[in-house]
């Protein structure tokens, strides 16, 4: 079996509004047990439950997954530290979160600042 690592290539996503996991596990290179086990993992992933609990992936879904794919596999990130990624990716595109990191950066570049004055 390949290293899913090396496998940098993946399809294009159609064009289509719903997903079902076998295409999802097609076009994202996971396999549908990985991709269940990443809804539990990952808070963001929730997609559509339908007849008889079966899932319907969204456009925005694929591309999370392949985002969390790249982080896991390529970028070596664990679990933990892709979800705290794509935690603080998300909050960084809410102005009133960025502005909050923000000052909360400078407050501790200011603490630095002291101690280096000491």
């Amino acid at each position: 079996m390949l290293d899913p690592a090396e496998n940098l290539e993946l399809p294009p996503i159609p064009g289509k509004r719903y997903f079902t996991i076998g295409e999802v596990s097609e076009l994202c290179a996971v396999k549908p047990h990985v991709l269940r086990y990443w809804e539990q993992e990952f808070p963001q992933l929730k997609p559509v439950k339908r007849r008889g609990n079966r899932r319907y992936y969204q456009r925005h879904d694929v591309m999370l997954i392949r985002q969390i794919r790249s982080l896991l596999y390529v970028e070596g990130f664990t679990i933990s530290g892709a979800r705290n990624k794509l935690i603080v990716e998300n909050d960084l595109n809410d102005p009133g979160q960025r502005a909050a990191v923000i000052k909360q950066l400078i407050k501790e570049l200011d603490d630095v600042l002291v101690l280096l004055k000491e």
